[in-house]
């Protein structure tokens, strides 16, 4: 369960990381399954050549796991991110670094 989820935030933060200018957004579910149910949401935009995203999700008891990150454009071809993932117990992992994108 837990790859799933991360790879969903990962990759929803590259595919804003590839807007340009895109309208702000917030989105939220829930699924309930065979063990409870889940609620989800996550919210998303770019500004001054920052993008940005938030998503949460909270188990069936009360648990929480959050991930945010942001993307920015430090001149062609290269980027910069940020990401925090926080989980359930108030614990968090920062990763950061930049990227070159070559064509």
């Amino acid at each position: 369960m837990k790859f799933p989820i991360a790879s969903l935030a990962l990759a929803g933060l590259v595919s804003v990381a590839a807007a340009t200018e895109a309208a702000a957004w917030t989105r939220s579910t829930t699924v309930t399954t065979a063990r409870g149910t889940y609620s989800g949401s996550a919210s998303a935009g770019c500004a001054g050549g920052v993008c940005s995203r938030s998503a949460t999700v909270t188990g069936p008891y009360g648990n929480s796991v959050s991930r945010s990150g942001s993307v920015a454009r430090t001149g062609y071809p290269s980027y910069m991110y940020s990401r925090t993932t926080t989980g359930p117990y108030g614990r968090s992992v920062t990763r950061s670094g930049s990227v070159v994108v070559y064509r």
